[in-house]
């Protein structure tokens, strides 16, 4: 299909409609499910089922795109693959066509030394990353095992998609593979980040900007959307969000992060899966069970700025475990607007 087609036969529409449905939703579900004795696959089931079940959540959407948090090649800073595997599994059992596809951000050796870490568009670089990350973090492993394709998001054919009224981009470009699925499931790992305050599923979507576009460790991005607002993220994400197809997310809180994230905070046990299927309705909620109110999350006011509901978290009903029982006040990030950190963090370009 070419990027015209794309368009004709209304891709973006498609992705429109599904934003408008979000925001005449009136009561999002959200589910919140707790890992029993180790049982991810058993939790993820429930979460979902809770929801409506597979088959719901999934009519009609037979290409299924999951796309976990790997931003480096560190266990404890990455979606746990049990989760990932999990909907794997559950996808292809209901005859989905699943692939897993991530973009990230840095990895040692490659463009990152010590403590430095650099951006590049160098094709063969990131080629050369993303499967390290893969490799290291068992997903090819898991890749073979259920044949189940990876698809590395920075590179490869992309196509533009036009967004009106965008914040920040008229237009972006994405993997033509992304641009073609019919439901993009994110899932992050629930963590505190110092540029957005949280990494949840919709900030997970920094990871669908291709670095060949946008830069590794997306500064190039960054760099034209802080002069839009100071994070340089919530604006792009919202952008993002209307430019796809993203319609259920699953927060791996199996072990999350607090301080420091999105890479050198301290691990949380929580023992928790929570899962929607409006993107906004689900990280509220899970910003809840961290212990952040609503407004204190850029994105989140982006998102309805951009017209997407619910603006407060009663408007959600929670399933499962009650809110109340599962929070835990994480300790907060350092929040650094991206100008204060951009002449010394990710601007050297290795070409």
């Amino acid at each position: 299909m070419s990027q015209a087609d794309l368009s004709r036969r209304g891709f973006l529409g498609t992705a429109l409609t599904a934003a408008a449905g979000l925001a005449a939703e009136k009561s999002p579900a959200v589910s919140i499910v707790r890992i029993k004795n180790g049982n991810i696959q058993a939790a993820v089931e429930q979460a979902l089922d809770l929801l409506g079940g597979v088959e719901s959540l999934t009519k009609g959407k037979n290409r299924i795109m999951l796309k976990p948090n790997l931003v480096a090649p560190v266990a404890n800073a990455t979606t746990n693959r049990d989760v990932v595997s999990a909907l794997a599994k559950i996808m292809k059992k209901a005859h989905k066509d699943v692939s897993i596809g991530e973009g990230s951000a840095a990895a040692e050796g490659f463009n990152a030394k010590g403590q430095e870490v650099f951006r590049t568009r160098n094709r063969d670089l990131l080629n050369r990353m993303q499967n390290h990350v893969f490799e290291t973090l068992g997903y090819a492993e898991l890749g073979k095992t259920l044949r189940v394709p990876l698809v590395n998001l920075h590179c490869g054919d992309m196509v533009k998609v036009r967004v009106p009224n965008g914040f920040v981009y008229d237009e972006l470009t994405i993997h033509r593979s992304l641009a073609e699925t019919d439901l993009l499931c994110s899932v992050p790992i629930m963590k505190t980040h110092g540029l957005a305050q949280v990494t949840l599923g919709m900030k997970n979507l920094v990871g669908v900007f291709p670095g060949t576009v946008y830069c590794s460790v997306r500064g190039c991005m960054h760099d034209f959307a802080s002069k839009v607002e100071p994070s340089g993220t919530a604006a792009p994400v919202v952008d993002m969000m209307r430019a796809n197809k993203m319609g259920l997310v699953v927060v791996d809180a199996s072990v999350a992060m607090e301080g420091q994230g999105p890479a050198q905070g301290t691990p949380v046990k929580m023992d928790l899966i929570i899962a929607g299927a409006n993107p906004l309705a689900t990280d509220m909620v899970s910003a809840s069970v961290m212990g952040f109110e609503p407004e204190e999350i850029p994105t989140f006011a982006w998102a309805n700025k951009a017209g997407m509901t619910p603006a407060k978290l009663d408007e959600v009903e929670v399933r499962g475990e009650k809110l109340d029982g599962v929070r835990r006040k994480f300790a907060r990030a350092k929040i650094s607007p991206w100008p204060s950190i951009r002449d010394f963090w990710g601007v050297k370009e290795i070409a």
